[in-house]
Formats: C-alpha cells, sequence, structure tokens
C-alpha cells in the first residue's frame, strides 16, 4: 500500500479532460474510484479541518474529517439502489467539539472505562481525567475525539482510503509514554471498509483505541434502530456495576435479553425486567467475542440489519471485545446534521475494542502497549443490500 500525499491548489480532471478552476480547498487525487480533500471548517484555535471524501466504483460515498479522525458520512444504497447516510453526524466543527456524543469519533488512548481513572502499571500507579462520573472514558476531556490529525490520501489495487495520524505525548492525560498513533479508512469496490490502527510507544502505556459511529441502515430520517435485527458472535459479554465498570464476572448470554447468537431485533428484549439493562438504560455492554482463528484474521463480531430497506452491515475485528451501545442517552435536544433531532436509539454503536477497565483486570486480555511490539488491529465493515 502506498500512501498519496495531498496538497492544495490542485485541479480536478473531468470525463472529457476538461479542466477545472484551481480551488484551494478541494484536491481531486484520482479518477474513479476517487479520493477528494475539501475544507470543512475551523478550530476556536483557528486551526483548519479538512474533509477527506472516498467514493467507490458503486457510489458509495465514505467522508472523514481531521477532527477526530471522524466519520462524518457514509452513503450506501439499499435494495432499490437508493443512496442515503447510514450513519449518525454533525453539520460543523462546533457540533463535533461541543455536542457530539463521539459521533463518528476514534475514541482513545483507551476506548471505553477506566474505573476512578486509575490503574497500576509496573508498579507505579497513575491518575487519569475523571470525565465520566468517577470514571475515565474515551481518553478523557480531551482524547483522540478533540485531536487533530494529520492526514494522507491512501490507495491500494482495491479502493481508496485516508490515513489519518498523531502524536500523543508523555503525560497526555495522565497516560505515560508517547505515542504514535494512525488509523487508516480504505473503502474497496466490494463496499468494504477497512479500519487499521497502528501505534508505538516509548513507555508501557494502556491503549485501546476504537471506532464510535451510530449506524442507522434506515437512513437519515428514520426514527431509531429497534427494528434492526442483530446478530453477535459471542457467547459471554461482562456485566456491569452501577458506574457501568465491569466485574469480573463474564456472563452466558443464554437464557437472557443478551442473548443475540441468533439474528433478534434489537427492540425485542430492550424493555425486559433485566438488573443489567436497568443499569445500562439498555444495551451498553461489552460482549466477549469468539476467539478469532490462529492466524490473526479478523472474525466475525456482529450483523445487523434493517429489514426494510436490506441493508446490512457485517463487522469483522481482530479485537477480542465488541460494545454494543443502543444510544441510550440521545434526546431530542440533540440537533445533528441537517436539524435533524436525534432521540433515544437513533443509532446503534458496535464498538470492536479489548474490555473495558481491563487494566484493573489481570485475568481480561491485555490492553498493554509496549515499546517492544507495536500495536496492529483490523476491523472490516462490510456492507450490502439483500
Amino acid at each position: 500500500m502506498k500512501d498519496t500525499v495531498v496538497g492544495g491548489g490542485g485541479v480536478a480532471s473531468g470525463a472529457q479532460g476538461t479542466r477545472a478552476r484551481p480551488n484551494p480547498h478541494f484536491t481531486a487525487v484520482t479518477e474513479l474510484p476517487t479520493v477528494s480533500r475539501r475544507y470543512w471548517g475551523t478550530t476556536p484555535s483557528r486551526r483548519a479541518v479538512y474533509a477527506y471524501e472516498l467514493t467507490n466504483r458503486v457510489g458509495t460515498r465514505l467522508t472523514a474529517i481531521t477532527l477526530g479522525a471522524t466519520i462524518t458520512s457514509l452513503r450506501v444504497a439499499d435494495r432499490t439502489g437508493t443512496l442515503d447516510d447510514v450513519v449518525l453526524g454533525m453539520d460543523d466543527v462546533d457540533g463535533y467539539l461541543t455536542r457530539s456524543p463521539y459521533f463518528g469519533t476514534v475514541v482513545g488512548r483507551y476506548a471505553n472505562r477506566i474505573a476512578g481513572g486509575r490503574f497500576a502499571l509496573d508498579g507505579v500507579a497513575h491518575a487519569l481525567a475523571t470525565n465520566d462520573g468517577p470514571n475515565h472514558l474515551h481518553g478523557g476531556t480531551i482524547g483522540f475525539d478533540k485531536q487533530l490529525y494529520a492526514a494522507r490520501a491512501a490507495s491500494t489495487a482495491h479502493g481508496v482510503g485516508v490515513r489519518f495520524s498523531l502524536t500523543s505525548p508523555d503525560g497526555d492525560e495522565g497516560y505515560p509514554g508517547e505515542v504514535r498513533f494512525s488509523v487508516r479508512y480504505l473503502l474497496h469496490d466490494d463496499n468494504r471498509v477497512f479500519i487499521d490502527y497502528q501505534a508505538t510507544t516509548t513507555r508501557a502505556t494502556p491503549f485501546n483505541p476504537s471506532q464510535h459511529t451510530y449506524w442507522n441502515l434506515a437512513g437519515s430520517r428514520a426514527a431509531d434502530i429497534l427494528g434492526h435485527e442483530l446478530l453477535v458472535n459471542a457467547d459471554r459479554f461482562t456485566p456491569v456495576d452501577a458506574t457501568l465498570i465491569p466485574t469480573d464476572e463474564l456472563a452466558l448470554v443464554e437464557g437472557s435479553p443478551f442473548d443475540f447468537r441468533c439474528a433478534t431485533p434489537i427492540g425485542a428484549r430492550i424493555a425486559s425486567v433485566d438488573e443489567q439493562l436497568h443499569v445500562g438504560c439498555g444495551y451498553d455492554h461489552n460482549f466477549v467475542l469468539r476467539p478469532v482463528s490462529g492466524r490473526g484474521e479478523p472474525a466475525l463480531a456482529a450483523t445487523l440489519r434493517d429489514p426494510i430497506t436490506g441493508r446490512q452491515l457485517d463487522v469483522y475485528t481482530t479485537e477480542p471485545g465488541m460494545q454494543l451501545y443502543t444510544g441510550n442517552h440521545l434526546g431530542p435536544a440533540l440537533e445533528g446534521r441537517a436539524g435533524q433531532r436525534y432521540g433515544r436509539h437513533a443509532g446503534v454503536c458496535l464498538e470492536t475494542q479489548h474490555f473495558p477497565d481491563s487494566p484493573n483486570h489481570p485475568q481480561f486480555p491485555s490492553a498493554i502497549l509496549r515499546p517492544e511490539t507495536p500495536f496492529r488491529s483490523r476491523t472490516i465493515w462490510a456492507l450490502s443490500a439483500r
């Protein structure tokens, strides 16, 4: 794979070889399939934010911005060929900085929660920012979702993409070690989106990035995802306490509202009398995915399908867990893209990850990144319509 640097002030070529007028905020990088860049806004510190738009040969279009490596839009066809946006998002920089509940962002250094914002590593105690009641959530007050990334267009024989990268300094939000991190989105012509994470560190540190897109496969004006059918490839999940921190238990899903081993509407049991659903105000839990193959290839984590439009999302990952979050705390006061009000359950998150609070649970898969072992992880979104 070769990355291509995207510069400003380029020109776009039309089908007949005509030249567009140079635009300092837009650069066409390839013929179809294409990557294009445009100016998207400015941060309060007057730093420019750019959007990268990936378009494949079947017309699927993914847009991601340099703020938070955030996927702001993903337009996919339904069974009739009608394109619509299947992710929740905001219209501007201010929306993502001040109102967004992590719509489409990369969260890190550590996705999900760390109890009390504290952990011990190699005999040294560390304190993190607490931004979720008593706990640390999604990397802290200014996590990866609030950072500006450098960006490069990317291409392979199978598709086009963009690689976002940043450096998190030693002590960032309380984490030890300088971390150099990148995430690449690659859109294939067969409608698969590859999400590849890489990182190195100068000191041992907890590290667990995740992509926090909210899905609604019914389209941009659908009310909720309760009718979406969900399959999760997991026999167990991690129950949580009153502050959503996992206990040490790996509970069986069998006989509970958490059994999605067969495709089931999300809303079928979400209102069941169940202590874990009560604590989470719905589903907000990590599932223990069935082990991946010994070759380290991504394995099926979940399948999400909207029976009305026929759109389907298959999620594959090399990660051991996946957080199912059903938008329990969205509400009509939250104004999103094009003025739409996102009510409760307007979207669902399928966050591939290591388990929450792993630094404080030695029996969980280790989420410690060390200098001698670079971090690599892959998640694939396979989109289709049936």
